[in-house]
């Protein structure tokens, strides 16, 4: 019996290309012993399928292709199958017949499988008087064989950077959550930043200095960007934890008496706390106080839609965000820290209210540095409510589809 033609060029219009010739090099050389488990190198293309050039939906079509071979094991001579287009249509869940014979050709350009095309250019098997298979036309499964210990190197990058990546978000987050509260204690506690002269005037420029790292975070990175940022974060992180020490190390004797005024000044739980430190009477101060239930007590959006809009401003709860006090008190700390003056929150405050004015401030910490000056901005802000020209629905629904589409871009 003559020895069996492997045609090299496609049927009709299709052009042939050198890739294309590399890759039948590539099946040709295969030892014939070898074998390996078909859905095995399928998964470890899939995990690498952005590095070998594939779409999921060529996948698929992959997926319908091994489904024709009958045996788990490719080895040997036999990895031609020969589908028609309606067939393999119907296991690749019903796709249509252009989109079809696009994602081939992408399969076969990615060197994947190989045209083995019969001359009128249908797919079809010749067997023999015994009933075995002797001349084949359709796709070749070879290069799969073949490259087998590739895709799977592939894979095992594509998995190792997953797990880089992983580790240094998990880093950057945790750098970011002790960063935030670490520098909203410091405010609260009246620790100086200065040491000898030397450090940041103030917590409001650590804090810039921090949301400007947050600010290089890119949305999509590799570990090799990221591992920078997450450094200097957790240098940043180690620097204010040791002006906490430090501070604390020199309030020692008067920790328990500062302790026990603490405890007596908060013994009622009903009272809201001021958020806002006493100051002379020439800044201003409220004629009258309005009454907490239109001011204070409850907000017009559900605390769950604000916390979607502007998440982080719970960086910087002590103890969570779990009820308006908790966020009243918060945005206390973040007005601070973004340089706003007690007296443009005040005004934010008479005129939007207790609860609005802060949820302004969370939208203003959320924008980050697309907002140049967060008391100008605030005061802007106050000037348009008192004419009825802002609202904060348009604000926080703005924020919300902004995140939205940062994470489906993610």
């Amino acid at each position: 019996m003559e020895e069996q033609h492997h045609p090299t060029t496609p049927f009709g219009r299709r052009s042939l290309t050198l890739a294309h010739l590399a890759s039948q090099a590539i099946a040709k050389a295969r030892p014939p012993e070898r074998a390996v488990h078909k859905w095995n190198v399928f998964r470890a293309i899939c995990t690498a399928r952005m590095r070998i050039g594939v779409s999921e939906r060529a996948l698929t079509v992959l997926d319908a292709l091994l489904t024709f071979h009958p045996e788990t094991v490719l080895t040997g001579d036999g990895l031609i199958v020969f589908p028609s287009n309606y067939q393999l249509s119907l296991r690749a869940h019903g796709m249509a017949p252009a989109t079809l014979r696009r994602h081939l050709a992408v399969l076969v350009d990615a060197g994947l499988i190989v045209r083995r095309d019969s001359p009128n250019g249908k797919r079809y098997a010749r067997k023999g008087r015994a009933g075995e298979v002797e001349t084949a036309f359709g796709f070749d499964l070879s290069p799969l064989v073949a490259r087998a210990d590739e895709f799977e190197a592939f894979a095992e990058a594509v998995r190792a950077e997953e797990r880089a990546l992983k580790l240094v978000r998990e880093r950057i987050t945790l750098c970011r959550r002790d960063i935030a509260k670490m520098i909203a204690t410091g405010i609260e506690e009246g620790v100086p930043t200065r040491q000898g002269g030397q450090g940041p005037a103030d917590w409001a420029e650590v804090h810039a200095l921090y949301r400007g790292l947050i600010e290089r975070i890119p949305r999509t990175a590799p570990p090799a960007v990221l591992e920078p940022i997450a450094e200097e974060l957790s240098v940043l992180a180690d620097e204010i934890l040791i002006l906490l020490e430090t501070h604390i190390k020199t309030q020692i004797p008067s920790a328990n008496e500062s302790q026990t005024e603490r405890h007596k000044q908060n013994s009622n739980p009903n009272i809201l706390p001021e958020l806002e430190p006493r100051f002379p009477e020439s800044q201003g101060a409220r004629s009258a106080p309005t009454p907490p239930s239109s001011r204070s007590s409850e907000g017009s959006f559900p605390l769950g839609m604000v916390l979607d809009a502007c998440p982080d401003v719970s960086d910087y709860a002590k103890g969570g965000i779990s009820n308006w006090r908790d966020f009243l008190a918060t945005a206390s700390v973040v007005r601070s820290m973004l340089g706003v003056s007690p007296s443009a929150f005040e005004e934010a405050q008479n005129v939007m209210g207790d609860i609005p004015a802060a949820i302004v401030i969370a939208a203003i910490l959320q924008r980050g540095s697309a907002i140049a000056s967060a008391g100008g901005y605030l005061r802007e802000l106050t000037r348009k409510a008192e004419t009825g020209e802002f609202s904060l629905g348009p604000m926080l629904m703005a924020l919300i589809g902004s995140r939205k589409r940062e994470k489906k871009r993610a």
